[in-house]
């Protein structure tokens, strides 16, 4: 009785101090971003590349691989083979991380590598994977693995409980890495009754920029478990393994407000001469982002958008991000809605060079509470592969006109009411 008691009372505290951050939201003055230049570097120039490493604190590196893996089927089998073959040190630190097959499978795979002496670090969301319990990593703890949960509910992390680590990543030896948008659950990989498996991108990364993707997780190892991860077995030296200029940019509400995963895109916008495609499943840029994005669109660049459609896993976050069609659909941007299931990936291309693949979505969740990861690279040959995909996923879509913008019905207009609140409170 006493620990249900107290539970109650706990959740009423966080439910108050939700209120309360909501009410100071809605009534504190946003902050109007703005790219301050007198006139940007060329996208393919070294002035912007040290340009976006200074103002985001990343290194570039410039002999890297990046390779595509589109959808579960794919990613998921590329991340075990990796996992199989790691001879001294698993990294693997997930917003999602949920009591499934595709869960068990990770577990076993991670729990067989310990066993061999491999030394296995797991760091999880404690909200984004409150449905996983140390009974379900049972086999992994056993084996010698270590499990740290990211920001524990308690009423001493009241005060932080809006900071999630939303990152995905994994990493190998120090020498393979996976980063993008997919956490591990099932609805990755298999369709639901009518509901067809999550549409995601993850990227494969080699060579040197391991290494920072690797410094990325060992931040929040250190902050849940309070050790430093140190030595060759997590920081070998890398051999170069391809041609693309990459950079890890890793962002947390601590660099300040304006996070360093907003300085990349809102600079990437400015930048574009050419065209800038945006794939986000939670599409709700501040009017910072939207004013960026409509000049881009009037000095003559193309900017196509792709959104999930009726499929949403988020049905009140899509009616707020419909509430931003009309000025970008004003300006001749395009907005397309992806038909055939919800669409999670994080993807930015920018004039056929650079992409941004990471964990960061178009709203101000990722870019000012979340602790975020992305992978930046200036690399035609990447940026083409990713446009395949954008295309594909662009057949599977519909466009969104003006016309039928102006004509959605009064529900969806309430709807964005309450949508507008949520968006302040991000």
């Amino acid at each position: 009785m006493e620990c249900s008691t107290g539970f109650v009372v706990f959740a009423w505290m966080v439910i108050g101090w939700e209120a309360f951050l909501l009410l100071m939201a809605l009534f504190e003055p946003a902050l109007r971003y703005k790219i301050a230049q007198f006139e940007s570097p060329a996208l393919d120039s070294e002035a912007f590349l040290r340009t976006i490493e200074a103002l985001t604190d990343a290194q570039v590196n410039h002999a890297s691989l990046l390779t595509v893996h589109t959808n579960g089927e794919h990613f998921y089998e590329a991340e075990l083979e990796a996992i199989g073959k790691a001879r001294r040190s698993i990294n693997l630190e997930a917003y999602i991380f949920q009591k499934g097959e595709v869960t068990r499978r990770f577990v076993s795979a991670l729990a067989e590598r310990a066993r061999a002496g491999v030394r296995v670090n797991v760091v999880l969301d404690a909200i984004g994977s409150l449905s996983t319990t140390k009974s379900h990593l049972k086999e992994l703890l056993e084996a010698g693995g270590r499990v740290q949960f990211y920001h524990p509910l308690s009423w001493r992390s009241a005060a932080r409980i809006n900071n999630r680590s939303h990152r995905e990543l994994l990493v190998i030896d120090g020498e393979t890495g996976f980063i993008g948008g997919a956490g591990f659950a099932d609805h990755w990989l298999h369709s639901k009754k009518k509901r067809k498996r999550w549409r995601d991108t993850m990227i494969q990364v080699e060579g040197e920029v391991v290494c920072n993707l690797q410094a990325t997780f060992a931040e929040n190892w250190l902050e849940s478990s309070g050790e430093v991860i140190f030595g060759e077995e997590y920081f070998p030296f890398c051999e170069n393994k391809g041609q693309s200029k990459a950079m890890v940019i890793n962002s947390a509400p601590s660099v300040g407000g304006s996070t360093r995963a907003r300085i990349l895109f809102q600079a990437m916008v400015s930048a574009a001469e050419k065209c800038i495609y945006i794939t986000s499943p939670y599409f709700l840029p501040d009017s910072s982002l939207v004013k960026e994005l409509v000049r881009a669109v009037q000095r003559g660049v193309e900017l196509k958008i792709i959104v999930p459609g009726k499929k949403s896993d988020h049905a009140l976050t899509r009616s707020s991000s419909r509430r931003l069609y009309g000025e970008l659909l004003k300006a001749g941007a395009q907005i397309h809605e992806y038909q055939p299931s919800m669409i999670h990936a994080k993807i930015l291309i920018v004039d056929d060079l650079w992409s941004i693949a990471g964990s960061t979505n178009f709203d101000n969740r990722s870019f000012g509470l979340n602790d975020e990861v992305n992978v930046a690279a200036r690399d035609p040959e990447l940026a083409a592969r990713l446009t395949q995909d954008f295309a594909a996923d662009l057949a599977e879509s519909k466009q969104m006109s003006l016309e039928s913008w102006r004509h959605r019905s009064i529900l969806e207009r309430l709807n964005e009411v309450l949508g507008w609140a949520l968006e302040r409170q991000q």
